[in-house]
């Protein structure tokens, strides 16, 4: 699993601020795994591996029971009204790869 991992460090050249963004965007109830795809290129199944290697194994799996079948987090579970990545009252992100307007 480790060898895995600094394959996936290397493959998205994943530095330690674009891992704790990728945590920090998986746990938003908000953002769909398509939001970190567009923005980093993981798949789904990469950030659950990024995550439970990042995180201790409770946390993981607290977090694997919130996001599995969370409609906000798949967006083809979403209604098609919804059009944004986050809540309309969250702070403005900043060092994002994709520019905010």
């Amino acid at each position: 699993m480790l060898y895995q991992l600094k394959q996936l460090y290397l493959k998205y050249q994943l530095d330690d601020a674009s891992i704790d963004r990728i945590i920090e965007m998986a746990w938003e109830d908000r953002t769909p795994f398509d939001a970190i795809t567009a923005q980093f290129g993981l798949s789904e199944a990469e950030v659950i591996q990024l995550m439970k290697s990042e995180m201790t194994l409770r946390n993981w799996q607290k977090w694997r029971a919130r996001v599995q079948g969370r409609r906000t987090k798949h967006s083809a579970l979403r209604g098609e009204d919804v059009t944004r990545f986050r809540c309309s009252r969250q702070k403005q992100i900043t060092r994002n790869r994709i520019s905010k307007r």
